[in-house]
Formats: C-alpha cells, sequence, structure tokens
C-alpha cells in the first residue's frame, strides 16, 4: 500500500512563485539575490502555517542554486538543488529551538559555524520558534549573530515576535508575514483539486477557507479530514456537517422572527439549534458576526469586508436594506452583554432565552426612542425667544417718569413696578372688552390704584451715603455683634467684641486682634459683616483689614500642656465654630 502523504507536505511550495500570499517577500527575496544584497541574518515572522519555514527553505535552496535563472529562482538542475530537494544537503541546517533551548545547544551550532562549506558559497542555519530560546542562550547567540563568517546565514522564524530580545531584532533583516486572504486560500484549494480529480463544490471550498483564519496549513489538513469523510466529494452540507458549523440560514430564520417579534417561533428555533450540540456562546458569538456582516452591507464602501460564501452575498445585501442601523447596533450590544455573562450564568440555556427576548422585542424600544428624539426635536423647534415690550413714559397724575433705557437708572422695586403696569397694560388691550368679567375688572382697578399709590408714596432720590466716622462705626459694630448674639454666634461674637476698631478714611477702617485665633474668627465673618457695614452707610465701597498686633507676634507659643477632654472641646470649638453648632442642631450630649 503506498505511503498516504498529507497535502500539507505534498504540495509545499518549492519556488518563490509557488507562495501563496506573500508577494511583497518574496519578490524583496528574488531581488536581494539577484542583487547580491544578502544579509547574514533574516527573521520571518506571522501567524502560523502561513509559509515562514517553507520561505525559510526556498531561500536556502535559491541561494546557493548553481544554475540561478534569471527571474531569481532555483533551476532544481543542479547538483546543490538536487540534493536538497533529496534532504541530502550538508550546506542546510535547521534547529528546532522549542526542544534544543538551551545554551549547550546553542555552542554547539556555534562550533559548527566556524567551517566552511564543502560544495557551494554559503551554509545556511534555519533555527525554527527561535523565541522559545533561554536567555543564556540568546546572549551566547548574540556574537555570532552579529558577526557571523562570511559563508554562514541566519535565517529564524518565530510566530511571536514581541519575545524575542531587542538585541536580536537589532541584528537582523526582518520580514512580516501576513494571514492570508480567504480569496488566495480558495484559489489554491481548487488548484490541489483539480491535480487530485476531487469534485468540491466552490461555496464548500469557501467554508474551509473562513474556517482556517488565514492559515494555508490549517485549510490543507481540513481539505484531506472532510475528503476522507465524504469519499472525495465535497458538498457544502456534508462540509458544514463535519466541521460543527452553524449554517447562516438560522440567523435569516432569526431574523425574520425577530422581525416579526414572533417570540415563540424565537425560542423554538434556539431548542432546535440547542439539540443539535451547538454551546449557547458559539450561538451569540455567530450571531454577533451576523449581525456585523448586516452592518457593512448596509454601505456600499464597506461591503469589501464581508467575507461569506459568496451564495449568501446578494442575501445579505437584501436582508441589510429592510433592517435600520439602530437596530443593528441595539442588536449587537445585546449579544455583547450576553457573551459576557455566559461563563458566570447557572443556566446557560436560560440566560440565552433571556437575551433573545430582548432582541424579539427590541424593535419597540428604537421606536420609542426614535419618536421621543422627534418629539422632543418638535418641542425644541417650537420655543420662541420671549417677546419684551419696551416701556416708554408712563402717566402718572400728569407726570411723566422716564423707562430705564432714556435716564439713570432707577431703584430696583420702583423699576419692577412701573413694568409690572406697564405690561398690565399692555394685556388689558390686548383682550376684548366683551371678554373682561366686571369682577375682574374691578380686580385690575384695584391693583392698579394700589400700584400708583406705591409709587407716588416712594421717593425717586437715590439714598444719601452716610459718613464714617468712628463714633458711627462703633454704632454700626454694635449693631452686627447684637445680630451674632440673637444668632448664638459665641465664639464670634466673643472674638469681635475684644478686637479693636480704627477709621481711616472714608471708605476704609482697620480691625486690631492680639491672636492668630482671634484674627481667624474675624477673618471668617469679613464677607457678612462687610455686606453689613456697606448697607449700614449705603457706601459699597467701605472695606477693611485685619491687623495682628505686634506684640502678640512676638509672644512665644505657650509650651503644651495636658488638656482634660472638656478643656479640648472647648479649644476645638474656640478653633472650629462649626462644631459647636452640629452638636446643637444634632441635639448631641458629651461625655466628658
Amino acid at each position: 500500500m503506498e505511503n498516504f502523504v498529507v497535502s500539507a507536505r505534498k504540495y509545499r511550495p518549492q519556488h518563490f512563485s509557488t507562495v501563496v500570499g506573500q508577494s511583497h517577500i518574496t519578490t524583496t527575496l528574488k531581488n536581494a539575490i539577484l542583487q547580491n544584497h544578502l544579509a547574514h541574518a533574516f527573521l520571518f515572522c506571522g501567524p502560523r502555517g502561513v509559509g515562514k519555514t517553507t520561505c525559510a527553505r526556498i531561500l536556502a535552496k535559491t541561494i546557493n542554486c548553481e544554475k540561478l535563472g534569471k527571474d531569481g529562482e532555483a533551476c532544481d538542475q543542479c547538483n546543490s538543488c538536487q540534493s536538497f530537494n533529496k534532504g541530502a544537503s550538508f550546506n542546510i541546517h535547521e534547529l528546532d529551538a522549542a526542544s534544543n533551548n538551551s545554551v549547550d545547544d546553542i555552542r554547539e551550532l556555534i562550533e559548527q559555524v566556524r567551517f566552511a562549506p564543502q560544495a557551494g558559497k554559503y551554509k545556511i542555519y534555519i533555527i525554527d520558534e527561535v523565541h522559545m530560546l533561554s536567555a543564556s542562550a540568546f546572549n551566547a547567540f548574540l556574537k555570532t549573530l552579529e558577526e557571523p563568517p562570511a559563508h554562514a546565514i541566519f535565517i529564524l522564524a518565530t510566530t511571536e515576535k514581541h519575545k524575542i530580545l531587542p538585541t536580536i531584532l537589532s541584528r537582523c533583516q526582518i520580514f512580516d508575514f501576513k494571514r492570508i486572504t480567504p480569496a488566495d486560500i480558495v484559489a489554491y484549494l481548487e488548484e490541489i483539486t483539480s491535480k487530485e480529480k476531487i469534485t468540491a463544490e466552490h461555496a464548500a471550498l469557501q467554508l474551509i477557507a473562513q474556517k482556517s483564519d488565514g492559515c494555508m496549513r490549517d485549510a490543507l489538513s481540513i481539505l484531506d479530514k472532510i475528503v476522507s469523510f465524504t469519499n472525495g466529494q465535497l458538498a457544502y452540507a456534508s462540509t458544514l456537517e463535519h466541521l460543527n458549523i452553524l449554517d447562516e440560514e438560522y440567523f435569516f430564520q432569526f431574523l425574520e422572527l425577530l422581525e416579526k417579534e414572533d417570540l415563540p417561533g424565537v425560542l423554538s428555533l434556539y431548542d432546535e439549534i440547542d439539540q443539535k450540540g451547538f454551546e449557547g456562546d458559539t450561538v451569540l458569538n455567530l450571531f454577533s458576526s451576523f449581525l456585523r456582516n448586516l452592518l457593512i452591507s448596509k454601505d456600499a464602501r464597506s461591503i469589501g469586508l464581508l467575507q461569506v460564501v459568496e451564495a449568501f452575498r446578494k442575501k445579505y445585501i437584501a436582508a441589510a436594506s429592510k433592517i435600520s442601523t439602530p437596530y443593528i447596533i441595539g442588536a449587537l450590544n445585546i449579544l455583547n452583554e450576553a457573551e459576557i455573562g455566559f461563563k458566570q450564568a447557572r443556566n446557560k440555556k436560560l440566560h440565552v432565552e433571556f437575551h433573545l427576548i430582548r432582541l424579539t422585542y427590541l424593535q419597540q424600544a428604537v421606536n420609542f426612542i426614535q419618536d421621543d428624539g422627534v418629539a422632543k426635536k418638535k418641542r425644541l423647534d417650537e420655543v420662541k425667544p420671549v417677546a419684551f415690550k419696551q416701556i416708554g413714559f408712563v402717566e402718572i397724575k400728569d407726570k411723566k417718569i422716564k423707562s430705564p433705557e432714556t435716564s439713570s437708572p432707577l431703584p430696583k422695586k420702583q423699576e419692577a413696578i412701573l413694568k409690572i403696569e406697564a405690561s398690565i397694560i399692555e394685556e388689558k388691550k390686548s383682550i376684548p372688552e366683551k371678554d373682561i368679567i366686571p369682577s375682574e375688572k374691578a380686580k385690575e382697578a384695584g391693583a392698579l390704584k394700589k400700584i400708583r399709590e406705591q409709587i407716588l408714596h416712594r421717593k425717586l432720590e437715590p439714598q444719601q451715603i452716610k459718613s464714617l466716622t468712628q463714633d458711627a462705626l462703633f454704632e454700626a459694630w454694635d449693631g452686627y455683634l447684637q445680630k451674632l448674639q440673637e444668632n448664638n454666634q459665641v465664639t464670634s461674637h466673643h472674638n469681635l467684641r475684644t478686637s479693636t476698631i480704627s477709621v481711616i478714611n472714608e471708605s476704609q477702617f482697620d480691625v486690631f486682634v492680639t491672636s492668630r485665633i482671634q484674627q481667624q474668627f474675624v477673618e471668617s465673618e469679613r464677607t457678612n459683616l462687610l455686606i453689613y457695614i456697606q448697607d449700614r452707610f449705603n457706601n459699597p465701597k467701605i472695606q477693611f483689614s485685619i491687623t495682628l498686633d505686634a506684640e502678640a507676634e512676638k509672644d512665644p507659643m505657650p509650651a503644651e500642656q495636658s488638656l482634660s477632654q472638656r478643656d479640648q472641646y472647648l479649644k476645638m470649638i474656640s478653633m472650629y465654630p462649626l462644631v459647636k453648632e452640629m452638636r446643637d442642631q444634632l441635639n448631641l450630649d458629651l461625655d466628658y
């Protein structure tokens, strides 16, 4: 019986031109070989199964080719190429760093580097999974990697570039491999199925490409497995069943039921999926991907991001045109919450069903928000600026009083009365005479009469500013002290009463205090005291300063002494009067 060789090995590329999806790298390497601009160390990094080791072997083979083609490809005819193809080349050494990661393994490799090749120009050392080397192995490798012999070339390959020391990265020419696109994978699979004479539906190959997630090796492994399962007949249905993928038709059915708000249908369809053995988190994840595809199908600019089986492309576009963007975004948010909470849920099925119920009635919430938003917008549009009526001359017993716009500012109360009277008169004019009830006429006449009397008895002259004299200041000061006493502000009253005041000029006076604590209490009353004094003298320009007695400033601080609990409390309320106010308001008792 003939030995079976898996497709990943049987169809491994032997030339740069046959490498799939990495043209940006293969072109660079071929040009470097043709121009003889080869680096002494290469680092190939990227996801698994995208051709890193394959390109490393092709590069090693092409470098030593004796009859290099004009396109930079190996000839496959010379002794070097033939020995490489048979696996008998002495110029190529491969080291698996995953299992040979110690410093001794690297030292052994370094010993081999010293010897020149028996045939050919270069000895190539391919180190796969180089990120698995230990720190000591990396350090032992540094010097040789930086200054290798002229005949040595190192090709390092890794899937985790971030784990490699920066000192290693700086000594290599780095090539980043990318994931292979589904279209390239499908084209390569079609080529293989044609060579192997396998009947394969295009949709089935697209499904394999999606499942492989950009990894050609995985795609070829899946192909071998399904070919064995179906006996060489790759149909979409059998591929779907074997890969255990939830058919997208289920989600289109979900969408129709959600549009109808058919809750029993939604729950029955989920139960059917659950009976097939699909886990709840898988359903939530695939449903999110389905809605994502719907969202990008709504705009022609993003349609290129839609990576689905060709048969479903038109169906996605048709479904996307019938569903609103706010609904899709709201559904994605619900599914995201469901996925986050799935692991913590005890009843997994109930957890999924609960969020499907939310999805069923999501359209009502979207409509409500949209309607409410329209209503709010309409109400805002209806808002108009208030039309203020300009007050002109108001006749009062053959006297004319000018409005604030045409004369010096009137007292606020008088101005308010004038505006009220004018507005009443204007409203009176806007109401038809027949609609005014007699009783209302009497009330209006009384209100106008009262306003006129207030205006006539009001003195229009501004109040005179009182002179700031020492006696008048003492009188005002005593008035504020009495106010503090009435408000039970004992501490503030005591500190202000024991201070000394002195007039400096018509708008300035000074307050002398004998201690810093007294100064703090006077400062705490500054705002209220200043307002009181300014109102008393009808002079907003009055200000005062607080001066600490110089002798008190020089006095040394008394030595700390042990205080009883009562003395501590008295000292505390002298410094922080709010503590006493809090005690009085809360009616607290003290335990001395």
